[in-house]
């Protein structure tokens, strides 16, 4: 009994108004795109105040932020690259660089060699994934090498086919990741100390959507897309709980899975966003649609749930912000649209918080049963496929080739 709760207590601690909790993984601290502590302004300013840049190297991982302490995994040539900056400065603490040769998919040399897969801070250790599928765990202090794991010997491909995008889960002293290729690969957690593998499933390739945690009836569930399915596994043993059947063209399954209540909302490029209620039936589990909808597609966009509303960035209209209430799957708001091809979205405070890949940051408030745009910022010269990390009044913003720390 005591493990639901646990996982109750790990879901909502970010949550807590007034408390600055590490930026330490993939979409903040509870991995929903809630940022805890954000010190959100009376009347947002005309403009942020840079207070520096600095080159880092190429890829899409977004950065984390740990303490007084900025992590970065990117690409600089041939090589991947971990870095540790003072958050205060800028400067460099400590770098750890690897060979990671990559030939991209001609689909997708738009997004370059990578990494794109953001790294995960626990217990004084980073974990990173590197594009090929090479999986790291480092001593976050000094950048010493604890443990790693490459597959080539396991499967004949170890990245999907546009490289690995999945973000570690670290969860109850372990690293859970998707390994492996195109039509081959095993959703795998390793003991976050040794990198031992403690359990695997290996229904299905892997996809580009990461993995969450979530206790629904009960029960501890990890839930993710796979290659071509949604999936809810026991998170402690690997065992399979619940699957159903999901495939987008090119098998692009992007989007982080969202959970709100007993629900759990899926999406992905031209298919309908749809929720799915997840509930025991005898010794099994049964999973049934409760809405669906074409008025609010997704590609590589995660939405934010607020209470019963679910906020994100449709495909539709070259990228058009959206409100849809959770229980029906009605979109009752939306703007005009042409915001680019994705952005990394986000709620603090009173607050929805846009980045998009065309580098603006822009800032939305509740009015009435819409949104009405307070600020709006350009936060770089290159695109921003990196999503942000928050601490305070604090944004870093990763662009094209550098990494970049904005105050309010």
């Amino acid at each position: 009994m005591w493990r639901p709760f646990w996982l109750a207590c790990f879901l909502t601690v970010g949550a807590t108004p007034g408390v600055l909790a590490d930026w330490n993984q993939w979409r903040g601290p509870d991995r929903n795109g809630h940022v805890p502590g954000f010190q959100i302004p009376m009347q947002w300013p005309g403009q942020l105040k840079r207070r520096w840049k600095v080159t880092v190297g190429s890829g899409h991982a977004s950065p984390l932020i740990v303490g007084e302490s900025a992590f970065v995994f990117a690409r600089v040539g041939e090589n991947e690259v971990v870095r540790c900056l003072r958050l205060g400065d800028g400067r460099e603490v400590w770098r750890y660089s690897y060979p990671a040769p990559y030939e991209m998919n001609p689909a997708a040399t738009g997004h370059g060699k990578g990494p794109k897969s953001t790294p995960a801070y626990a217990e004084g250790r980073l974990y990173t994934f590197g594009i090929n599928g090479r999986l790291t765990a480092l001593d976050a202090g000094t950048g010493r090498v604890i443990w790693q794991r490459d597959f080539s010997g396991q499967y004949t491909k170890t990245s999907p086919l546009y490289g690995v995008a999945a973000s570690p889960l670290v969860y109850n002293g372990m690293v859970i990741v998707h390994v492996g290729g195109h039509d081959q690969g095993a959703l795998t957690a390793f003991d976050a100390r040794t990198g031992q593998v403690r359990w695997k499933w290996s229904g299905d390739g892997p996809a580009y959507a990461s993995p969450v945690l979530a206790a629904l009836g009960g029960t501890n569930m990890l839930i993710t897309q796979t290659q071509r399915r949604c999936v809810g596994l026991d998170p402690d043993t690997g065992r399979l709980l619940w699957s159903l059947p999901f495939t987008t063209p090119y098998d692009q399954n992007c989007v982080t899975p969202v959970v709100v209540g007993d629900r759990v909302i899926f999406g992905g490029t031209q298919q309908p966003t749809f929720a799915v209620k997840v509930v025991r039936a005898g010794a099994g589990w049964q999973v049934a649609r409760t809405w669906q909808t074409r008025d609010a597609t997704l590609y590589m966009s995660t939405p934010v749930a607020v209470g019963q509303t679910i906020y994100g960035m449709t495909e539709r209209r070259s990228g058009q912000m959206f409100a849809l209430d959770a229980g029906t799957g009605q979109v009752f708001w939306t703007n005009s649209g042409r915001m680019g091809e994705n952005a990394a979205v986000f709620w603090a405070g009173n607050c929805l918080i846009a980045l998009t890949t065309g580098a603006d940051l822009l800032v939305w408030r509740k009015q009435g049963n819409g949104m009405t745009e307070v600020a709006r910022y350009r936060v770089a010269d290159s695109p921003t496929w990196a999503s942000p990390a928050f601490s305070g009044r604090r944004i870093l913003i990763k662009d094209a080739d550098a990494l970049i720390l904005w105050e309010i």
